[in-house]
């Protein structure tokens, strides 16, 4: 192996080899659906696979990879297509090679492997003796065609790489790149760290390791790091994605572009990187930015990408993916606008999707999804929050109450929040069961709200539980608290806010405010005695819809006062009640906008289409 061309190139090589981007979505840019197989393009249309091909050589790659990712025998047996295997796989590399023919340059053709599809045990059903057969199936195809190295990538389970590696070992005597791929908390999906990668992938006998997919250049450049120190011998290969996808109007796109990629490539470089390239999102465009780079570094590549992560790295913290979206706004000072919704009472979705739409196309910043609210059975809200986030798009804060949850279920709820995609979270006692569905349900709990936030920022969020044992890594919860601006006792307020601060709350949502200037002098009071209050506080507002509830929440929900003068005009309004609702709601946060850093719109009755207008009045 040590007088193979590729590993010539890597001894040689003064800089890192650059090597292709992007191969499926160039193929769907052209106009291929994504259900299609495009492994098969390699007999069906292969013009248009060599002219990805010939585009990615011309900007300047000195490595292509075969159009074969998917090319194994349990993905094409998705299209019947499981006894062409070879077929596939050699029409794959005979058109990478016609096209270094035709460019009349070294470029090296590396036979892409991608995963089976399938779980391997002890996960799926599928056994390593029957992975290993697969992959050789392909690999074999491969290299008989003329491959010069074999690259196994966009692995997440090591039990499957390793099957890989075996195979190709077993299978010829080429060169072989293993490279893995991460989620957003820098773990694979089975949640192994870069290090533990990084050490079981040399262990395996790769030539080469790496990480591909995953993130965009930030990510990948920290996880390079991390693989390097914990593999500081091994040649390491790298292809980030151009950015997280996401999806507008109905197109999958990727926000990075070639002038980002051109400026990470000296930073790959300095980290150690022996391959660079792209992968999904990435152009002919991202890989001729990237080479200019390369070629203008004639002093070597000290340059240095300095990332928020590496700082926590450097001061032996363990690095933690960014914050959320709503922690990100109220950080810049924007006026932030949440809306609540209240979780469904059965198994349909559609109504809470649609108003949830509503409110996102009409410029909420964040949804809050109540739980149990008024201690009524309903929908679990982490699946809530998890399908709009899903499925609308927009953000949620998950309202977590202690009540009714002892100790083991409070950390067990909070990890299980933190897998489906949640990080924002609003700390409250909940509503006690007796007024409820089933007064004689448990009302226990182990933790008060201030116990919650400690256990969450103090614990969670630096990678341990209650009882000091480690969680794998931390949490990244963003933490409210409740506040009531127009409390009866001021002095007991403020001392259980100040409990919530030492615990660690990063923001505030306050109960419904009708006098806005009464609000602001409770505030004015804290400053007095403790300095001005360094969180950010949502400001609860409830829109009124009539004369009768106006009357019933000044009356009978505690905490709620609203004023004689605000009660007689609802009264007045008779029929018009829900638009003199929304004129004074929208009065009401034109008042508060300037002292405090958002508003927490309650829809009543839900009237997602009155809280919308408000947000379209106040955006």
């Amino acid at each position: 192996m040590s007088d193979s061309r590729f590993f010539s190139l890597l001894q040689t090589s003064a800089a890192p080899l650059l090597a292709d981007g992007a191969m499926g979505t160039m193929l769907h840019a052209r106009g291929i659906p994504f259900d299609r197989c495009f492994d098969e393009l390699n007999l069906s249309n292969p013009a248009a696979v060599a002219d990805i091909h010939r585009a990615y050589i011309e900007a300047g790659a000195q490595i292509i990879l075969t159009n074969t990712f998917g090319a194994n025998r349990y993905k094409l047996a998705k299209h019947g297509l499981e006894e062409r295997v070879a077929e596939i796989n050699r029409a794959g590399v005979e058109l990478a090679r016609r096209a270094v023919a035709a460019s009349f340059k070294e470029v090296l053709i590396g036979g892409d492997v991608g995963p089976l599809g399938v779980r391997l045990a002890p996960f799926g059903r599928v056994q390593p003796e029957q992975a290993r057969a697969a992959f050789g199936e392909q690999i074999a195809a491969l290299a008989e065609a003329g491959a010069d190295f074999i690259l196994i990538e966009t692995m997440s389970d090591l039990y499957e790489v390793e099957a890989a590696v075996q195979a190709a070992r077993q299978t010829c005597d080429l060169p072989v790149v293993a490279s893995v791929t991460f989620t957003r908390d820098d773990r694979t999906l089975l949640g192994d760290s870069p290090e533990k990668v990084a050490r079981r992938l040399v262990e395996f006998g790769a030539d080469v390791i790496g990480v591909n997919c995953s993130g965009g250049p930030a990510q990948l450049l920290r996880l390079l790091r991390q693989m390097r120190a914990a593999a500081p011998t091994a040649r390491l290969w790298v292809k980030p994605n151009a950015g997280w996808p996401e999806q507008v109007g109905g197109r999958i796109m990727y926000p990075a572009d070639a002038d980002y990629f051109g400026n990470y490539a000296l930073a790959f470089c300095e980290a150690g990187a022996s391959v660079i390239g792209g992968c999904c999102g990435t152009t002919p465009q991202h890989i001729a930015a990237m080479r200019a780079a390369l070629d203008t570094a004639t002093q070597g590549c000290g340059v240095q990408v300095l990332e928020t992560s590496e700082v926590f790295e450097a001061s032996g913290v363990p690095a933690v993916e960014p914050p959320s979206t709503l922690a990100r706004k109220l950080s810049e000072g924007k006026f932030v606008i949440s809306v609540e919704m209240d979780p469904p009472r059965g198994l349909s979705t559609h109504k809470l999707i649609a108003g949830a739409s509503l409110l996102a196309e009409a410029g909420a910043d964040v949804i809050d999804v109540a739980d149990s609210p008024m201690a009524r059975m309903r929908m679990s809200a982490w699946a809530v929050c998890e399908v709009i986030q899903r499925q609308v798009g927009i953000e949620t804060v998950l309202h977590f109450p202690t009540r009714g949850r002892n100790l083991l279920r409070v950390q067990g709820d909070l990890l299980a929040a933190h897998a489906l995609g949640l990080r924002n979270i609003f700390v409250v006692m909940g509503d006690p069961t007796a007024i409820g569905d089933y007064p004689e349900a448990m009302d226990n709990y182990d933790l008060v709200p201030s116990g919650l936030i400690k256990l969450i920022k103090q614990g969670f969020n630096v990678g341990v539980d209650h009882a000091g044992t480690s969680i794998g890594q931390p949490t990244n919860f963003f933490v409210g608290a409740a506040l009531n601006l127009s409390a009866q006792d001021v002095e007991a307020e403020i001392k259980n806010l100040r409990r919530k601060l030492r615990a660690g709350a990063d923001f505030f949502l306050t109960q419904p405010v009708y006098e806005p200037e009464k609000a602001r002098a409770f505030l004015d009071h804290y400053a007095a005695q403790h300095g001005p209050l360094d969180k950010p506080v949502l400001v609860g507002v409830l829109p009124l819809v009539s004369a009768r509830h106006a009357n019933f929440l000044h009356h009978e929900v505690p905490g709620v006062v609203i004023p004689e003068e605000v009660r007689r005009q609802m009264e007045a309004a008779g029929e018009d009640g829900p638009r003199l609702g929304v004129e004074l709601a929208v009065r009401l946060i034109e008042a508060v906008r300037p002292w405090a850093q958002g508003v927490y719109l309650m829809p009543q009755f839900s009237r997602y289409d009155l809280v919308a207008e408000i947000v379209e009045a106040v955006k």
